[in-house]
C-alpha cells in the first residue's frame, strides 16, 4: 500500500512538471511584448546578477556611435547566423543577407584584404563623413531598388577616394588615431544595450533581453529595474479611427507613444507609434499590436549616382557645378528640408508628449534637417528623450520602422553560459600548445608591393582605355613598356600592358603602345601567344597591322610575332568607313524589305466584331506601324556595347532634367 501511494505521488509530480514544462513553451512560442507581458512571466521576473557585464554578439557590434568596436567582441560569436569578419550575429537570415550586402561588410572585406583590421558600424559613420550617404544597405522590398543599383560600389569608391587623398597627412594623422584609440577604449566600457532577466518559465543558463534605449533615465537609475517593467505594463485599448480632417482623437496624445525617424541618402521616414496593445480575444502577433498613430515617408533625387554622396557635400569640397541633374539635385534637397520640417511643426503635439524619440540621421547635412538651428524648431538635440537604433538598420522606409519598433519592444530569449565563454575564450588568450597555428601569409618585400601597387594601376588604365593617362604613368614612374604584372601566376594569359590592351579588343591603346610607348609585340604570354594572336576582332588586328605600317619592317621582326602585311592608316580607316556604309545599307534594304511585306500582307489582327472593325476602318497602315516610345529606346540602343548604352542612358536623363527645369521656370 505504502509502495501505491509513493509510485502514485512520483507519477503526479512527473505529470504536473511535464504539463507545466509544456505550458511555458508554448508561452515562449509567441512573441512577448514588453508593454502587455503575461503574467506567468511577470511574477517570475529576477534581474541577472552580472547583467551589464553581459554583452551578446549579435547586439554589441551594432551600438550606436558611442558603442565599442566590434572587432574586440569577434571570439564570442556563436551560431550559424552570424558574420565573424564584422563581429555580428543576426536573429534571422535575412537579417544576415542584408548585412553581407550592406557597405560595412563591403568595407571590412576591402580592410582584411589590405590586411588590417575590420571597423565598427560607428567608426565607419565617422570615416564616411561628409559623404552623406545613408550607409545601412538597402530593403530588399522597396520599389526604388532599381533605382540605386550601383550605389553600394560607388559610396565605397568615394570613400577610398577620400582616404588616397589623405594619405600623403598620414604622419600628422597618426596622433590623432592613437586620441580614436584611447576614446574606442574608453567607449569599450560602456553598458551592453540589453539587460538580462532569469524566469523560471525559461530553459536552464537562458535569460530574457530587454533593450536599455526603451527606458527613460529615471528608470535606468531606480535599483529595482524588474519593479520598473512591472509598472511599464499598458492596458490594452481600442483607438478610434481619425476624423475626416486627418485629426486625431485626445485619448492619442495622452496615451504612451513613442516616435521613430530616419533619414539618409535622400530617403526620410517618420512614423508615432501608440505603446497600448489592441484588445484580442486569442492573443496578437508583434504587428497587429503596433497601433501607428501618424506616419510619412519621402524620397527626393539628392545623391550623385555611381559617384557617391550628396550635392551639397560635392559642392562644398570642389565648388559648385553647373549640370542639370546638379541643379536639379540642389532644388531637391533643399525641397525635402522644407518638407521634413513641415511634417515635424505638424507633428509638434505628438513630438511634445512622446515618451521617447528614436532618431537615426547619417551625416552633417541630415542632423542640420532636423535638429537645425531654424526658426521653429522642433527637436532639440540635447532632449534627454532622444535615443538611437541599438541594431542595424536598413534603409528608411515605413517598413523598417515598423520591423525596428517590433524588435524594440519585443522580450530576447539567449542562451548565456558564462562558463562555456570562458572556455571559448581562453585559448584565444593562451593558445594551446596541440592546436596548430594557421600559417602566416610571407610578407611582402617593398619592392613586391611596388610592383603590385604598379599592376593594379597599369591594369585599369587598360581596361578603361586610357592611353594618355597610361603613357604618363609609365613615363612618370620610369616603367618599361612591357612592364610584367605580378604575380607571374594570376597574368599568365595577358603578362603586360600590350597583351592585355589586344585582348580586351581596344585598337587605340594597341596602336599607342606599339607607335608611341615602345611596346615590343615579340614577347609572348604564358600559352606561348604573342599580342597580335590575343587579339579577338578585326579592328585590333588592323591595328598592329597600322602600327608595322608607321614604325616601318626595321623596328621589329613583325613576322615572328604574327603580324601580317603593313596597312596604311588612311586605308584601313577607308575601309571601316565602307564596312559601316555596306552595314547600313543593308539595314536600310532590309527595313525596307520588311516594310514592303508588311504592306502586301497587311497587320495581323484578332478577330473583332463589326463595331470595332467600322471603328478601325479609317486608321491607314502607317497607324498600324507607329513604333512605341520603348520601342525606339531599344533599336536605338540596338548594337551598342554596355559603355556605349550607360552613355546614351545618361544623355536622355540629362535632356530630360533639363526639359523639367525649363518647365518650371515657365511656369514660374
Amino acid at each position: 500500500m505504502i509502495l501505491c501511494c509513493q509510485h502514485y505521488q512520483l507519477r503526479t509530480h512527473r505529470d504536473g512538471a511535464t504539463a507545466m514544462a509544456s505550458r511555458n513553451e508554448e508561452l515562449l512560442k509567441r512573441p512577448l511584448y514588453v508593454y502587455d507581458l503575461p503574467g506567468e512571466v511577470l511574477e517570475t521576473l529576477t534581474l541577472k546578477a552580472d547583467s551589464d557585464s553581459v554583452v551578446v554578439p549579435d547586439q554589441e557590434a551594432s551600438r550606436s556611435p558611442e558603442d565599442k568596436s566590434p572587432s574586440a567582441s569577434t571570439d564570442n560569436l556563436v551560431g550559424s547566423q552570424s558574420c565573424s569578419l564584422c563581429g555580428l550575429t543576426f536573429a534571422t537570415l535575412l537579417d544576415q543577407r542584408g548585412h553581407l550586402k550592406s557597405d560595412l561588410h563591403h568595407y571590412n572585406l576591402k580592410q582584411k584584404l589590405r590586411g588590417l583590421k575590420p571597423v565598427s558600424e560607428a567608426e565607419f559613420e565617422k570615416l564616411i563623413g561628409d559623404l552623406d550617404e545613408s550607409l545601412s544597405g538597402s530593403d530588399s522590398h522597396d520599389s526604388e531598388d532599381d533605382e540605386d543599383d550601383g550605389r553600394q560600389e560607388s559610396t565605397l569608391t568615394a570613400l577610398l577616394k577620400r582616404q588616397a587623398k589623405l594619405a600623403d597627412k598620414k604622419g600628422d594623422a597618426e596622433g590623432d588615431g592613437n586620441e580614436d584609440e584611447t576614446s574606442m577604449r574608453h567607449r569599450n566600457k560602456s553598458k551592453p544595450p540589453l539587460l538580462w532577466f532569469g524566469s523560471s518559465v525559461l530553459p536552464e543558463k537562458s535569460y530574457f533581453g530587454l533593450y536599455r534605449a526603451i527606458l527613460t533615465g529615471e528608470e535606468l537609475r531606480n535599483t529595482d529595474l524588474v519593479e520598473v517593467l512591472r509598472k511599464k505594463q499598458v492596458e490594452p485599448i481600442s483607438m478610434p479611427k481619425p476624423a475626416k480632417d486627418g485629426s486625431l482623437p485626445p485619448m492619442a496624445y495622452k496615451g504612451p507613444h513613442i516616435f521613430l525617424c530616419m533619414i539618409g541618402g535622400g530617403h526620410f521616414a517618420a512614423m508615432v507609434v501608440s505603446l497600448a496593445p489592441r484588445p484580442s480575444k486569442s492573443g496578437t502577433t508583434m504587428n497587429r499590436e503596433a497601433t501607428v498613430l501618424a506616419h510619412k515617408t519621402f524620397h527626393r533625387y539628392t545623391t550623385r549616382r555611381k559617384q557617391g554622396g550628396s550635392q551639397s557635400a560635392n559642392d562644398s569640397a570642389k565648388g559648385a557645378a553647373h549640370s542639370a541633374g546638379s541643379s536639379l539635385r540642389r532644388y531637391n534637397e533643399q525641397a525635402l528640408v522644407a518638407d521634413v520640417r513641415s511634417l515635424l511643426h505638424d507633428w509638434k503635439a505628438l513630438l511634445d508628449t512622446s515618451e521617447l524619440l528614436f532618431i537615426r540621421a547619417t551625416g552633417s547635412t541630415n542632423r542640420r534637417t532636423l535638429f537645425g538651428p531654424y526658426e521653429g524648431q522642433v527637436l532639440q538635440h540635447n532632449d534627454t528623450r532622444i535615443r538611437g537604433f541599438p541594431f542595424s538598420t536598413r534603409r528608411a522606409t515605413q517598413n523598417e520602422l515598423m520591423r525596428s519598433f517590433i524588435e524594440l519592444t519585443r522580450l530576447k530569449v539567449r542562451e548565456i553560459d558564462p562558463e562555456q565563454e570562458a572556455k571559448e575564450a581562453e585559448p584565444a588568450a593562451t593558445p594551446a600548445k596541440t592546436s596548430s597555428p594557421k600559417p602566416a601569409k610571407p610578407k611582402l618585400s617593398e619592392e613586391e608591393e611596388t610592383a603590385l601597387l604598379h599592376t593594379s594601376q597599369l591594369q585599369a588604365f587598360v581596361r578603361r582605355s586610357k592611353l594618355p593617362a597610361l603613357l604618363s604613368y609609365l613615363t612618370n614612374n620610369k616603367l618599361s613598356p612591357d612592364f610584367e604584372f605580378q604575380p607571374k601566376e594570376q597574368n599568365h594569359h595577358a603578362p603586360r600592358p600590350l597583351h592585355l590592351a589586344a585582348a580586351q579588343n581596344s585598337p587605340p591603346l594597341v596602336l599607342g603602345l606599339l607607335a608611341r610607348g615602345g611596346a615590343s609585340p615579340l614577347l609572348r604570354n604564358g600559352e606561348g601567344k604573342t599580342p597580335f594572336e590575343l587579339a579577338g576582332d578585326r579592328p585590333t588586328r588592323d591595328a598592329f597591322r597600322v602600327a608595322r605600317s608607321e614604325l616601318g619592317e626595321g623596328a621589329w621582326a613583325w613576322d615572328d610575332a604574327r603580324v601580317p602585311a603593313a596597312l596604311a592608316k588612311a586605308e584601313a580607316e577607308r575601309r571601316d568607313e565602307r564596312e559601316r556604309q555596306d552595314a547600313a545599307r543593308k539595314e536600310a534594304e532590309r527595313r525596307k524589305a520588311e516594310e514592303e511585306r508588311l504592306r502586301a500582307e497587311g497587320p495581323q489582327v484578332p478577330d473583332v466584331d463589326d463595331k470595332t472593325a467600322r471603328a478601325r476602318a479609317g486608321k491607314t497602315l502607317a497607324a498600324g506601324l507607329v513604333r512605341t516610345a520603348q520601342e525606339k529606346r531599344e533599336e536605338e540602343a540596338r548594337g551598342l556595347t554596355p559603355e556605349m548604352k550607360l552613355r546614351l542612358d545618361r544623355e536622355r536623363r540629362a535632356r530630360a532634367a533639363e526639359e523639367r527645369l525649363r518647365r518650371m521656370k515657365d511656369g514660374a
